[in-house]
């Protein structure tokens, strides 16, 4: 399970020290995607291929559902780290991201996300708020 914040740079080749806590559950292979917030979603191979099937079970006649699967797998890109934990993030998803050079990594539970550090903090000082009211509506039976 990928859990909390890490703060990592982005090197002047484009690539990123996994946090170690997430080395070894990505060190055979990692796929990076496209995330919704605009960041970037880490998956282990594994859990990529379960998000996967997931999709090709989804109804291939609906636009929405086609629309969201060419851009997911559209941006997606299969990585190996290096020996010291190092991946390279294709150009165009730090773009997408608008990765500079102070990142933000967080734990998503089943995936990590890659986020710009200022995005990233924009992005939780607006949701902690909501975050803080939330009741057991919005999540029956865990909170």
């Amino acid at each position: 399970m990928f859990l909390g914040t890490h703060s990592p740079r982005l090197d002047e080749k484009g690539r990123l020290i996994l946090p170690a806590k997430f080395r070894e559950e990505l060190a055979e292979g990692l796929v990076l995607t496209r995330g919704q917030e605009r960041c970037l979603y880490v998956f282990s191979q594994k859990e990529f291929e379960r998000v996967h099937d997931q999709m090709r079970q989804a109804p291939i006649s609906s636009r929405q559902v086609r629309d969201y699967i060419r851009v997911f797998l559209s941006g997606a890109s299969d990585e190996v780290p290096d020996k010291q934990g190092r991946v390279t993030i294709p150009v165009a998803l730090r773009d997408y991201a608008g990765l500079d050079r102070e990142l933000a990594v967080i734990g998503a539970g089943t995936r990590a996300e890659i986020w710009d550090a200022q995005a990233w903090g924009e992005y939780l000082t607006e949701k902690e708020n909501a975050f803080s009211e939330t009741d057991e509506d919005a999540l029956p039976g865990i909170l």
